[in-house]
């Protein structure tokens, strides 16, 4: 490591760098946990669902709003966050960028098509049901979310993928992208969770399973909301790490798009 200059003083420079040591954990541990996590989040709300919410069905009823927030979070929070962290992995590092470029636009494009299925679940439900939609801020927030993901979805393959988008385009357009990946993840976030209290409300309110005296549906719930916070922030904090982040190559690969443009 290169000695501190002059001008840079004695306290700021050992500020610096003693603050990364003390927080100095290997990306793979760290990762590994983020997945157990993620893995937990889907199965707890599929518990949920599961256990206290009847189960699932195709029919319309209730059980077949309990899709809707199992692929909710299982896409737009999991899966996201596994897609967001994918040019994080030490291997990504060296050789072709290209296959993780691919790779990372799959894992999107996945998110996209459980995101679709978590909105036609809770749409025919509440059609059958004669519940208007549309009316709550939960839903105000999700759907905003799954539009600005679509758009950074769009945008993300026609800048970084395809032939006719040029360098200096992507060059400009990628700080963008990165910030919008993690403001889409957080508003997933917060989506899922104020999905969750919505839930709750609507179905604890008989006097002996109200939600103010916390029967264990609710403990449960609010749980799943805790866990799906901590792996949101987690995700947003590896993304922000400077040492994960892969290093800026001026290689043609890093440049290369799925498909060549034609001569």
């Amino acid at each position: 490591m290169a000695a501190p200059s002059d001008e840079e003083g004695a306290v700021g420079p050992r500020c610096h760098q003693r603050s990364p040591a003390m927080l100095d954990v290997p990306f793979l541990p760290f990762s590994a946990f983020l997945g157990a996590l993620g893995l937990l989040c889907v199965a707890m709300v599929g518990t949920w669902c599961q256990h206290w919410r009847g189960g699932f069905s195709l029919d319309g009823s209730s059980r077949t709003f309990n899709w809707h927030p199992v692929l909710m979070v299982t896409g737009l929070v999991v899966l996201y966050g596994a897609a967001a962290l994918v040019y994080r992995i030490p291997h990504t590092w060296s050789g072709p960028k290209l296959p993780w470029k691919v790779l990372h636009g799959s894992l999107a494009l996945g998110v996209f098509v459980l995101t679709v299925l978590g909105l036609a679940a809770v749409f025919c439900f509440h059609n059958s049901q004669g519940t208007p939609n549309m009316y709550s801020l939960h839903s105000w927030m999700g759907l905003a979310t799954v539009l600005l993901f679509s758009c950074q979805w769009a945008a993300g393959f026609g800048a970084f993928l395809l032939p006719w988008a040029p360098t200096w385009l992507r060059a400009l357009y990628k700080p963008i992208h990165v910030f919008f990946g993690s403001t889409i993840l957080m508003l997933s976030v917060a989506s899922c969770m104020s999905g969750i209290n919505e839930k709750l409300f609507f179905s604890l309110k008989n006097g002996t399973m109200a939600y103010k005296l916390l029967p264990a549906e609710a403990v449960f719930a609010n749980t799943l909301g805790l866990l799906i916070l901590i792996f949101g922030v987690l995700v947003v904090a590896a993304l922000a790490r400077p040492s994960w982040k892969r290093p800026d190559s001026d290689s043609p690969d890093s440049r290369q798009p799925l498909l060549s443009a034609g001569r």
